[in-house]
This record gives C-alpha cells, structure tokens and sequence, in this order.
C-alpha cells in the first residue's frame, strides 16, 4: 500500500508540474501577444514609426541614492523625433487618415512650441503628408530651425493669450481651413479651367494660400493636440502599458507636468486602473493655473490672484509645460495632488543631472526630476517613483542651456549638490 501511494503521489506532482508549465505557456504566450498589439498598434505603415516608442527605462542614479528611492526615468528623448511628441503625433495621423479627415498629401497644421511640430514634422512625410507650423517667437530659435530643416514650413508669430484670435494654435487651426479651400479651388479649376484665383469670376480677397500651400496639396488637417484626444490615447495604450511592463506592476508613484496634459493623463488613468494604488502626481511651473486647479478645485495663479496677469501667461523659461485652462486630455487624468516647481530649481536640476548621471535634458525633463524628488521626499525612502524624460537639452541650447540668457534672468546655477530642493 505504501508503494501505492508513493506511486500516486509521484504522479500526482508530475500532474501538477506539467499543469504548472502549461499555464506558465500560456500565460507567456498571452503576454507576448499583448505586447504584439500593442507593438503592432504603435507601428502601422512601418519605416522611420517603428522606431516610435518602447523607450528605455532607466534608474537616475544620483536621485535615487540621495533620496532612498528608485527613480526611474522613461528616456523619450529617444525616440527618433528626440522626443515624447513621437508618440502624439503617430496616434494623431494614423487616426486621422484612418477616418479620413487626412490622405496622402495633405497638410497636417499645428501650433507648437516646439516639440510636438518637431514630432510631426518627422512622421508626416512616412505617410506621404507635409506640415505647417505655427510656433510662438519666444520659443527657442533652435526648435523652428530643426522643423524647417525636417522640410516643414514655419510661421513664427509673437505669444498672446488663447483667446485671442492671433494665438499660435487659433492661427494653425485657421491654416488647416484654408488649405482645404486652397485645394478645393484647385481641383474646381482644373474641372472648369479656370484661374486658381477667382472664384465665380471674381479675384479672392482672402489670404494668399499659394504662398503657403503646394499647388498639388489635398487638403489640411489642424492636429489640435491639445484637445486631440488621440495625444491621451498615445499614453493610455503605449506609454502606460510601457511603463508598467518595465517595472513588472512594482512602482508607487508617477509624476509629471503638464502642457496639452496629454501625457500625464494617460499614464496616470492606465496605471491606476492597473493598481489604484499608484499615486499620480503634477508638477507645475511658474505662470500656470494647474497646481490651483488640482490642489484647490480653483483655476488661477498667484500672479493672477494679486491681480499682476502678465502678457505671457506662461511666465517661465520652461518650454512646453504649463497652462491655465483645462484641455480635453488634461481632464481625462487621475491625480493624487500637486506640486510647484520653480525656474532655478529646472535650471539646477539640468546641471546637476548632466554633473552626475551624464542626463543632458531640456526644461521640462529636469521640471519631472525635480517633482520626483518632491514625491520622494513626501513619500520617504524605499518607494519606486518614474517620470518622463520628454527631451534631451540639444533644442534648449539659446535659453535653458545658455548662461548669458540665464544671467540676464538671475538664474545662473550655483548649487554644488541637491540644496536647492532642501537636501544636503
């Protein structure tokens, strides 16, 4: 009987050994599969977009040593763009054109301090479109030239509140319209073989499209990335699932900036659907209303509310963050709280980075680092916190990166370690 039972037992851990690697397969299998998708989804129509996405993931060492945390930053200055807008601006035309509001030689518009221009001025042309930007003249000069060497046209026009009619974005917005009047002209005289020019005989008296569109252009679509929901769709379905795969679901808190908030709305909403214990967190820049908004319900600034509204809302040298009203995708997010960071703390937190990890970053990665560290302390040692790496420093050379621009300013870095954020 003993024998027996010694037999029965074998078989039975042979059985539950065998049902083991088989739903480790399948569960392999199925994990692949996900990734497949989500892989597949990010890289339609192939070439220079395949190269979009699944970006390192790494651990800031200097941060992570002095604050007892991991902190980990998501390196999207590696996308082929050089930035975090490679994702937004793939999601933006795949949608587009799989709707139909985009073909092949069309001309996507966008007003852009930079980044996302830059971003769609890269991917544009794998799908057989061109771009026009408009891009607020305060911007770094450095942003405009690379967007025009990618073949894109460039409108530099000066910074005014958004609800003027002459703000950057309204001007794009009105660009995409008048390149599908442009080309519905076109193609109505080459059926009556009429002048361009005239409509029902008559000159036009609007703008001088053939100075901004080809004359084989098929229309335009205004990206809006701001109230695009496909910019959140790009970090719900790609970034989010990225982040929480690299650090196998172990993370305890996000934190980023906002600027269309596509960013920090959808990593926040996919993480804490994955584990609701996932803090999410803001960090906010001079001259914008988010921290208000988030920490108080009230959308304001404390420059706003001692009744001193500068000219440019925006009143820092971080480009590409900050805002004062609430996007479409800023309010799909899911946030835990907030925290202000200023220019000096971005500007030392970039030197300090550069000084001890080898991390050249533009402003509104080192704004990230700097709320990391915020989270940190508020958390204490032994929590796992990431943030976006969005850039490098390379488009951040005349302003952020230039010390006679930062002179003139009072922000010369003059820190020797982390005390400019209360550490020693």
């Amino acid at each position: 009987m003993a024998r027996v039972g010694s037999t029965s037992a074998v078989g039975f851990g042979a059985a539950i050994l065998v049902c083991v690697a088989f739903a480790y397969v399948i569960s392999e299998h199925r994990s692949k599969k996900k990734k497949k998708s989500i892989q597949k989804k990010k890289t339609k129509g192939g070439g220079v977009v395949d190269a979009i996405g699944n970006t390192p993931l790494i651990r800031i060492n200097s941060l992570s040593d002095a604050t007892g945390c991991q902190i980990l930053g998501k390196c999207e200055f590696l996308n082929p763009g050089g930035s975090v807008k490679d994702r937004v601006a793939l999601q933006i035309i795949q949608e587009a054109l799989d709707s139909g509001q985009l073909c092949p030689g069309g001309i996507i518009t966008e007003g852009s301090a930079g980044s996302t221009a830059i971003s769609i001025a890269t991917v544009a042309p794998a799908f057989g479109c061109k771009c026009h930007v408009v891009i607020p003249d305060d911007a770094a000069i450095e942003k405009s030239q690379i967007i025009e060497a990618l073949g894109a046209t460039v409108e530099r026009v000066r910074p005014v509140s958004i609800t003027h009619k002459d703000h950057f974005v309204n001007i794009a917005r009105r660009r995409a319209s008048e390149a599908n009047e442009f080309a519905s002209k076109n193609r109505n005289s080459q059926l009556n073989g009429k002048d361009t020019d005239q409509i029902n005989g008559h000159k036009s008296n609007g703008y001088d499209h053939s100075s901004l569109f080809p004359t084989d252009c098929k229309g335009g679509f205004f990206a809006d990335q701001f109230e695009n929901l496909a910019n959140f769709r790009a970090h719900y379905e790609g970034t989010g699932p990225e982040i929480w795969e690299q650090t196998n679901g172990n993370l305890d808190a996000f934190v980023a900036a906002a600027g269309t908030g596509g960013t920090v709305a959808g990593i926040s909403c996919f993480l804490q659907e994955k584990n609701s214990g996932i803090k999410c967190f803001l960090i906010d820049p001079p001259g914008s209303g988010l921290y208000n908004k988030v920490t108080r319900g009230v959308m304001y600034t404390k420059e706003e509310a001692e009744g001193r509204r500068l000219k440019n809302p925006f009143d820092t040298i971080t480009e590409g963050i900050g805002i004062n009203r609430i996007t479409r995708n800023f309010a799909k997010a899911k946030l835990d709280g907030a925290f202000r960071g200023t220019d000096l703390e971005a500007v030392e937190m970039a030197r300090f980075l550069l000084k001890n990890d080898g991390l050249f970053l533009g402003s509104s990665s080192a704004m990230n680092c700097v709320g990391a560290v915020r989270v940190a302390q508020a958390m204490g040692p032994g929590h796992t916190i990431v943030t976006i790496l969005c850039d490098s420093g390379m488009r951040h050379l005349s302003k952020f990166h230039n010390d006679e621009y930062l002179s003139q300013l009072g922000l010369m870095p003059k820190a020797t370690g982390l005390e400019f954020l209360g550490m020693k």
